[in-house]
């Protein structure tokens, strides 16, 4: 008979292992919309509109390529299980072949769906990272402590990315982190104009799927109507154009900025693209690489976006597969407070916390420092059980899966693995936030005031936080002294601070 080529809804590229090595003539693709699995977690509706509307539009670019797709869609299919026991029925497969599945907690799925079936399974390792697991997995072994700029200085080498013919870091360093922190004040006095946010106009194919969306997940958050994301491959290269040409020349400047009412300023916006397949890692760093040896972007926004895709997210990618299944489990601050309820309703005081969960409730979507240093810092601070911190960022962003967000939230958010992913917590006070945003300009709190009536909860709860932890900290190098200068404080003076933080807890 044939082999089925099992595709993934975060699978839908044409590199796809599993279509490079399969047969038009002799197998057939199997594309399954499961209701089950878009309700494993209460998901933004942009989150799932994305998902299906790329696979939609995915298997009409197959048919014309001329497989054979048995593609089933939501109001169809409850479960894999069920869509596969219709595909059975059509197609008697000798085996399944597909690419290893990204997350763990699918490849548990498609395992027992291959043994429910007698079937054999193949899986071929994918195309959406450039680092194997196996790679990655026997680099890390044995290392009590992964650094991220190890790895990344190690991937610029052995990918030949910005480094000359003697290996060495063009421009002369690795990082140009320190030249990538513009302020907002900076914004400001610089006058220079965001771009208006991209936003993709959606066609019939994905107007039957935001329908479907609606009548299939009515308790999901989220507004289909105000979908904006592209959900083809020729979508996805225009905004990858898009972002080269209008948005990385600044993107490097003001990449840790905060601008109410701009949810992009100058960020990519791709990572729900390439977390998909519709984008590979590669086209988009070679993109940005010829941008500047075009003379059109400046080295340091250059080098920070290739951080992001070859640094951060290849190394997110392998800690998970490091750690897991147990990483996503990590508390090592001890922390058991519920998700305040107004992260799910952005109905809070906190202008910077309204802003920022506003957005990502209206867009399913916040830039890389609204994510941990306005929202992760809060979780963090308050001291929220990391698994509900874990589960809403799961639910709440169109580029959210578990691969990603595992290390990212419960490392480096809330620095609930023990310190695996980073030697400090990512902790700030209000000053951090009145300096990098505008956020505070419009708030009832005063950044500036570190206690009493009117002081930004954020400082009370910071020095909460190291007074809460102070043991841990006392000995870590980048905190010792932080934690030394807390403790040489009047005694009065902290009891104080901490009794105006437990109190602000105690009314969430």
């Amino acid at each position: 008979m044939g082999q089925t080529i099992w595709i993934l809804g975060d699978q839908v590229c044409h590199e796809h292992p599993a279509l490079a090595a399969g047969s038009r003539t002799d197998d057939r693709v199997l594309m399954i919309e499961s209701r089950a699995r878009g309700a494993h977690l209460r998901y933004h509706r942009h989150k799932l509109v994305l998902v299906y509307a790329a696979m939609r539009h995915f298997a009409d670019e197959l048919r014309a390529d001329g497989w054979s797709v048995d593609y089933h869609e939501l109001a169809d299919t409850a479960d894999f299980s069920e869509g596969w026991t219709r595909h059975r029925g059509d197609f008697k497969a000798d085996g399944i072949v597909m690419a290893e599945p990204n997350n763990g907690f699918e490849r548990d799925a498609v395992t027992a769906v291959a043994k429910k079936f007698s079937l054999p399974l193949t899986l071929l390792p994918p195309v959406q990272f450039l680092v194997g697991r196996e790679e990655f997995l026997a680099w890390a072994r044995g290392k009590k402590r992964l650094l991220m700029e190890t790895h990344y200085r190690r991937m610029r080498r052995e990918l030949g990315i910005l480094v000359d013919d003697q290996g060495e870091p063009e421009g002369g360093a690795w990082n140009f982190d320190a030249e990538n922190r513009k302020t907002f004040a900076q914004w400001r006095k610089d006058g220079v104009g965001a771009p208006p946010p991209p936003r993709a106009k959606p066609d019939a194919i994905t107007r039957n799927v935001m329908a479907d969306v609606e009548r299939f997940f009515p308790d999901a958050p989220g507004d289909v109507a105000a979908f904006w994301l592209p959900v083809t491959r020729k979508e996805a290269l225009k905004w990858l154009n898009d972002f080269v040409d209008e948005r990385l020349g600044n993107f490097g400047d003001y990449e840790d900025a905060m601008v109410a009412g701009e949810p992009v300023l100058f960020h990519s916006v791709l990572s729900p693209l390439i977390n998909l397949g519709l984008l590979l890692p590669r086209e988009c760093v070679d993109a940005a690489v010829a941008a500047w040896r075009d003379g059109r972007a400046p080295l340091p926004a250059v080098e920070g976006f290739v951080r992001q895709i070859i640094g951060w997210r290849e190394f997110v990618n392998g800690v998970y597969w490091l750690k897991m299944p147990g990483y996503v489990n990590g508390n090592g601050l001890n922390a058991h407070r519920a998700l305040p309820a107004f992260f799910t309703t952005g109905e809070t005081d906190l202008n910077c916390l309204r802003e920022v969960l506003g957005q990502v409730l209206a867009m399913g979507y916040n830039h890389h420092i609204q994510r941990l240093m306005i929202l992760g810092n809060f979780l963090l601070l308050a001291g929220v059980n990391p698994r509900e911190a874990l589960r809403w960022y799961s639910e709440m962003y169109v580029d959210a899966h578990e691969w990603v967000m595992a290390a990212n939230v419960i490392g480096m958010a809330l620095h609930a693995d023990g310190g695996f992913m980073a030697t400090k917590p990512y902790a700030g006070a209000a000053g951090y936030i009145s300096k990098m945003s505008n956020y505070c300009e419009a708030c009832r709190y005063d950044p500036k005031k570190k206690s009493g009536e009117g002081a930004c909860p954020f400082n009370v709860l910071y020095w909460a936080f190291f007074d809460r932890h102070q043991d841990r900290f006392a000995h870590n190098p980048r905190t010792a002294m932080l934690v030394r200068g807390w403790q040489k404080r009047e005694a009065s003076e902290r009891r104080k601070i901490v009794e105006q933080a437990e109190e602000f807890l105690a009314g969430l």
